[in-house]
């Protein structure tokens, strides 16, 4: 890929997507659009680029450059000491009533497990403690092809593996074909977990609920300071009052002009 055709794309991608590009991103995105420039039958990245934002292909294949270039990295339970700060500090905060009625926001879904884990850990909470629980999740990402994973709610018993064996047993079941060597997320959890596409970059998001729980996690390390700032008040804007926003332990909103307090390790909540 020459330098020409990278800034066409490192444009296009920091504008739409709000992804950093430097320079020293260039062999990555080289190698992430590989696939695609032999799969259309072009010989090189430049006539990949021509065809992308030519008008034949934009529509045809934009999508597929954001499926591309997005970083998809999820799994049960990842950073499990949040969902240990939910389940034992949040939720019975929220329950004192005798009930838990929240609303979750999985802000970058990818494949879904972080929008089932704390499904699971929602089920599991109102199961030990015996309460009444109304909730509902939503995960959103930009990228449609890990939307499709997450909506079938289906994965290899290697990502399941970090899912505790109690939890398997109760909101997991085993493929009726042994060979299969998959797991699926109970229906009655699917249906309380729907996945929209949503693009983080866009002024407006079309969600009309407010959240009380929110996971937004290893998102911003993407980002330059000015479009963390714009999309953390996005967020803001559709949390519910004295909502927690949950983050990546190496992200902070320090600086950030929106009123969230610190309450744990990479926990905030909505003043």
């Amino acid at each position: 890929m020459n330098d020409a055709t990278f800034s066409v794309f490192k444009e296009f991608i920091e504008t739409n997507l709000g992804i950093r590009l430097p320079p020293a991103k260039k062999v990555m995105l080289e190698a992430r659009l590989a696939k695609r420039v032999r799969a259309l039958g072009f010989s090189s990245h430049e006539e990949y680029c021509d065809y992308v934002f030519g008008s034949e292909g934009f529509d045809r294949e934009i999508q597929q450059l954001i499926d591309s270039v997005t970083t998809n990295e999820t799994s049960f339970f990842r950073e499990s000491a949040h969902f240990g700060i939910l389940s034992e500090r949040i939720y019975p905060e929220l329950a004192a009533s005798g009930k838990l009625d929240v609303n979750i926001w999985s802000v970058a879904a990818s494949t879904g497990q972080e929008a089932y884990t704390l499904a699971m850990v929602t089920e599991e909470f109102a199961r030990v403690n015996r309460v009444q629980v109304s909730y509902r999740i939503l995960g959103t990402d930009i990228s449609e092809k890990v939307l499709r994973v997450a909506q079938t709610g289906i994965y290899t018993e290697h990502q399941a593996e970090r899912i505790p064996l109690a939890f398997k047993r109760l909101y997991c079941q085993r493929s009726r074909d042994p060979h299969a060597k998959t797991v699926r997320i109970r229906p009655e959890i699917r249906a309380r977990t729907m996945f929209r596409q949503l693009n983080l970059m866009d002024e407006r998001y079309p969600i009309t609920r407010k959240y009380g729980i929110v996971f937004c996690r290893n998102v911003f390390i993407y980002f330059d300071r000015e479009n963390q700032r714009k999309v953390l008040e996005r967020i803001y804007s559709h949390m519910a009052p004295g909502g927690y926003l949950f983050m990546g332990h190496s992200e902070n909103i320090a600086g950030a002009a929106v009123p969230f307090k610190s309450v744990a390790s990479a926990v905030y909540r909505r003043e």
